[in-house]
């Protein structure tokens, strides 16, 4: 039988802070905007924000981002799982290929965490915009062609591109909208940086994968780039959410913190350069989910102070 600790680790715990940050990032811009620049220019309702509607928002829009992480690991594991892509494995335990569960209860599980996802996401979209019924529905659609249906684009090299929009982009700008009802320009450099981390993460997990996805037919970025060229793209993608930070600095000045998270990156980046392969990239998951949680936590500081 399938055990709790099982099906936690097929939600991939390590990939989780891909879904905390971009939240903890939209809500600091949210709060500085409504509770500082908006209170000077007299144009937000404080004393409504200060009795919780804004926090219930940002506590779903917190949960729908979890959900949607876990949903598309589980989407994952299921879809290589029945294609035999994990067959071989090098990283953490899949739950399909390793046997610990049928394909059928993990592709269920899937469904019905993208279903939890959509009833949340149906109480933000029906007290703020109804677009964001549009929003959801092709982050879930998004969430299972990657690796789903009869071409998946993970397959195609386009994995970064829906990690980027959908744990970038619009897990933090969509935070910030519907926590005060519209977007402050500071919002968008911040996104881009906390999905140039996001995307650091599945760079790292597809280099360690590289030598399995050839063989099974996965053309991964990584797959694509080839060995050398992804180690340095992990790079450039590190530095390119630092770079962001000092621009958000722009606005806020104390967003530059942020760029103190490099300190953090510094052991992930020198394994990944130092040419980690196979298992030896298994703690640069951690490393770089550690990464992204202290980049969040500084800049979302430095959004705030001022």
């Amino acid at each position: 039988m399938t055990t709790a600790s099982d099906w936690w680790a097929g939600a991939r715990p390590r990939t989780l802070p891909a879904a905390v940050v971009p939240v903890v990032v939209g809500w600091a811009v949210a709060y500085r905007a409504a509770h500082g620049e908006g209170r000077a220019a007299g144009i937000y309702d404080v004393e409504a924000i200060d009795v919780g509607v804004t926090w219930w928002r940002v506590v779903a829009a917190l949960a729908v981002s979890l959900l949607l992480q876990i949903g598309v690991n589980y989407a994952n594991d299921y879809s290589d799982g029945v294609r035999g892509t994990d067959d071989v494995r090098v990283g953490p335990m899949r739950l399909v290929a390793s046997g610990r569960a049928s394909p059928g209860a993990v592709k269920r599980a899937a469904l019905a965490v993208f279903g939890l996802a959509a009833l949340v996401g149906l109480a933000l979209a029906a007290t703020t915009s109804w677009w964001l019924i549009v929003v959801g529905l092709a982050a879930i659609l998004a969430a299972w062609g990657y690796t789903g249906g009869p071409r998946p684009y993970g397959y195609l090299g386009l994995g970064e591109v829906f990690v980027f929009t959908f744990f970038g982009l619009v897990a933090t700008v969509g935070t910030t909208y519907v926590a005060i009802g519209h977007v402050p320009d500071v919002a968008w450099p911040a996104a881009v940086g906390v999905g140039l981390l996001a995307c650091a993460l599945l760079v790292v997990n597809n280099l360690r994968d590289i030598p399995t996805d050839t063989a099974a037919g996965k053309r991964t970025l990584a797959v694509r780039l080839g060995d050398a060229r992804t180690r340095w793209f992990y790079v450039v993608l590190v530095v390119g959410a630092a770079a962001c930070a000092v621009i958000c600095a722009g606005w806020r000045p104390w967003a530059a913190l942020g760029v103190v998270a490099l300190a953090v990156a510094i052991q992930p980046v020198k394994a990944v350069l130092g040419g980690a392969k196979g298992p030896a990239l298994i703690p640069v998951l951690g490393g770089t989910g550690k990464v992204q949680l202290a980049y969040g936590s500084l800049l979302a500081i430095g959004l705030l102070i001022g």
